[in-house]
């Protein structure tokens, strides 16, 4: 994830502030909406790093035939990485 957990609490705390201020959500229990925000933030953030994992997995199983065929790990990393990102329908 290319930003801190800490930071991501920020993030999200200043978001529902925000939320809250301009009277675009109400709420009796900010700190559960908080929460969930925060949640929200880390799983989206973190989905890259659960595709490159994998895509690791994947190449894992190949890899003796990576071998004998001479392929690019990079590059097989990348074509598995946008196959996956594509699956997924995610945006990165």
């Amino acid at each position: 994830m290319i930003f801190s957990k800490d930071y991501v609490t920020y993030l999200a705390k200043q978001t529902v502030q925000h939320l809250i201020e301009a009277k675009m959500v109400r709420t009796d229990k900010p700190g559960v909406l908080n929460e969930r925000v925060n949640q929200g933030l880390l799983d989206e953030l973190s989905l890259e790093d659960r595709i490159n994992d994998e895509v690791r997995v994947i190449l894992e199983t190949f890899q003796d035939d990576m071998r004998k065929t001479g392929a690019s790990y990079p590059e097989m990393f990348k074509k598995v990485k946008n196959e996956l990102v594509r699956k997924y329908k995610a945006v990165l």
